[in-house]
């Protein structure tokens, strides 16, 4: 891993910029007065691609890597959201859905329910901007390692020079009274394999595809999204035990199948949000429904993801560096500093 031991000193003032990393030129900007941390990256020149539906860019791989940029976070405070900008040579904007998927991974903290690093936010082509209120945030301390990068897929129909990246994390400082809710990212797949893929393959016609996990602790969550293929449905949280739904989250899609966005639950809007209970086992379920009459090979992913408040964040699981599923998303996300193609592994969509 690459570490700017000089990094935290320089970023403290609020005008001063940093470098980081070969290749595109990066840059981290913390503006105290905005309460953001500001990602430019860039130029980066993207080839047209030839529009393809989701499942066969899944089994082609057809997708522009970047290799992990890393920083060291510099702020204590809490993290609340982010936005993400994308502009050409000339300032002109380009179209959002340009970015396939975009990653921010903590490697300082593990996943509640994976023997992997946090993956701290992401944004997919069918994802928003996400802002929470400043009641709640995700800790962060200062030297935190983080790093981030971008699977592109440009479908435009022209090759786009010159591409610039901006990603403005919001932040809550800690002197805000009262303290923020510790609010966690977590992270429910239906097929993942940590440090592997979390594709499946999709049957002609409607179906389902679940995963059983045990909570480590008990906890509130209070807000999921998802994210699903062309084709899909809902991804939904069930209680393995009673077989009461929980949550559901619908994609919008066209009347050819492709889906546009995902809808969100917000369970702590008007309250503490919905209770899940440690060491009670629950299940996530992927809908697809698809009608090309074919089988579609590692066409699909579903999952759900969003914000849990432990109840004692003193219990949530430590990094174990000796886990085989730890040490093979490692050497999974080290592909990823060689800026390599490899895919589309587990974990790449997550985010709150």
């Amino acid at each position: 891993m690459l570490v700017w031991s000089t990094f935290l000193t320089a970023v403290l003032a609020a005008t001063d910029t940093t470098r980081l990393g070969p290749g595109p030129e990066v840059t981290i900007t913390v503006d105290s007065s905005r309460k953001e941390l500001v990602l430019t990256a860039g130029p980066y020149d993207l080839p047209n691609m030839p529009p393809v539906d989701e499942h066969a860019m899944m089994e082609r791989s057809m997708s522009h890597d970047t290799p992990i940029q890393h920083f060291q976070w510099p702020i204590e405070g809490w993290l609340r959201g982010f936005e993400l900008g994308l502009e050409d040579s000339r300032g002109n904007p380009v179209p959002r859905h340009v970015v396939h998927h975009m990653i921010v991974v903590n490697f300082s903290r593990r996943m509640l329910l994976y023997e992997a690093p946090e993956r701290l936010l992401g944004a997919g082509a069918e994802t928003g901007d996400i802002k929470v209120p400043k009641t709640i945030g995700v800790p962060m301390e200062p030297g935190m390692e983080i790093g981030v990068y971008v699977a592109w897929h440009n479908d435009t129909g022209a090759d786009l020079q010159g591409v610039h990246l901006t990603l403005r994390l919001l932040w809550t400082p800690k002197n805000m009274t009262p303290r923020p809710v510790n609010s966690m990212p977590i992270y429910m797949d239906v097929n993942l394999t940590v440090g592997g893929s979390n594709t499946f393959d999709v049957p002609p016609g409607r179906s389902e595809k679940a995963h059983e996990f045990v909570l480590p602790l008990s906890g509130h969550l209070l807000g999921v999204g998802g994210h699903l293929h062309d084709y899909g449905v809902s991804v939904r949280l069930e209680d393995a035990e009673s077989g009461k739904v929980l949550a559901v989250v619908k994609a919008t899609r066209d009347s050819a199948g492709q889906v546009s966005r995902i809808s969100r639950k917000l369970f702590g809007v008007t309250g503490d949000g919905l209770r899940m209970k440690g060491h009670h086992r629950y299940r996530v379920v992927g809908e697809y429904d698809n009608p090309t009459g074919e089988t579609l090979v590692r066409g699909a992913m579903a999952h759900m993801s969003g914000l849990f408040a432990p109840e004692d964040m003193r219990q949530w699981p430590k990094i174990d560096p000796s886990n085989p599923d730890y040490q093979r998303d490692l050497v999974a996300l080290q592909v990823k500093e060689a800026g390599e193609q490899e895919g589309h592994e587990g974990g790449h969509h997550s985010g709150h």
